[in-house]
């Protein structure tokens, strides 16, 4: 079919003018074109062989200028030399070599300047900032007994009273690691690691029957933990300050769940401070029962 004819059967199919035809002639192709490059620059483009020589090059010249540093060149992952110590006339440079940070030394200074005696080695986690790792790190270098004269008697002829050279296989729950949880049969990684998160969630386990809160931690493995570890009957958790603790601190705790701590503040900002730690029973959230589990947790103490 010759031009022609082509533009005259257009012209009388469509009704287009001479124009309108020869406008259509010159569009056709181009639209043609502009349909079929797309896919045709996709397959052309995915078909080629890629190379990253130029990109290999560029990257192997950063990392040549790149200046490594060794792993033991960070001063702090040097270990601290560490030294048997007295909380109760340990300088205070002495407590900044041990690892205490500066405001927690200054407070021991102060706290024994006022007349405070630290009298067991617990006691150093009553101070405010108290570190817990550091602690259970410098335990065994800490000049303090483990637990008063008195109570430690109480405690042993309680606890074993048929066998009390037993008594010295116990380990504190409180200062236990994940590799001394291990140990225990039926006590595998996960478990041991759980333990360790719910104490540190808590702030230190108050009771050994608390162990039956950890997820999926049965009666018989908990029966094994309590012949391998106990809880001091004088322990004292961290605390929660009521007055001041945020609603996100308080909801942190696993006993206090968010809308008690919604409550909690909101009381604050309707009655202002709680004179007590028993005024939290005003609240209708809280039970009795809830109130003798929180009570070891929470102070109003600034």
């Amino acid at each position: 079919m010759s031009v022609n004819r082509l533009k005259a059967w257009i012209r009388s199919f469509f009704g287009f003018s001479r124009s309108e035809t020869n406008a259509l002639l010159i569009l056709l192709p181009l639209m043609v074109l502009l349909i079929f490059s797309e896919p045709a620059y996709r397959y052309w483009f995915t078909n080629q062989e890629l190379s990253f020589s130029k990109d290999s090059l560029r990257l192997d010249s950063l990392v040549a200028k790149w200046q490594w540093e060794k792993a033991d060149s960070n001063p702090e992952s040097v270990d601290r030399p560490l030294f048997r110590f007295n909380p109760n006339t340990a300088s205070r440079d002495s407590l900044l070599q041990l690892g205490f940070s500066p405001s927690l030394a200054r407070r021991i200074v102060n706290y024994r300047t006022k007349g405070g005696v630290f009298k067991i080695k617990s006691d150093l986690l009553k101070m405010y900032g108290a570190d817990t790792l550091l602690f259970q790190k410098l335990y065994s270098f800490i000049d303090l007994p483990l637990i008063a004269e008195k109570k430690r008697k109480e405690f042993f002829k309680d606890s074993f009273p048929m066998r009390p050279i037993v008594a010295t296989t116990k380990l504190d729950l409180n200062l236990a690691d994940t590799a001394q949880l291990i140990k225990v049969y039926g006590i595998g990684p996960k478990f041991s690691l759980r333990i360790v998160e719910y104490r540190e969630r808590l702030g230190g386990f108050v009771s050994m029957d608390q162990l039956n809160e950890v997820y999926r931690l049965d009666t018989t493995a908990v029966g094994r933990l309590k012949k391998k570890f106990f809880v001091l009957p004088d322990y004292h958790p961290r605390q929660i300050r009521l007055n001041t603790a945020t609603e996100k601190e308080l909801a942190a705790h696993p006993y206090i769940s968010y809308k008690l701590a919604a409550a909690v503040v909101a009381y604050r900002f309707q009655h202002g401070y709680f004179a007590s730690i028993e005024d939290l029973v005003n609240l209708k959230l809280v039970t009795e029962k809830d109130f003798q589990r929180i009570k070891p947790y929470i102070t109003i103490n600034p």
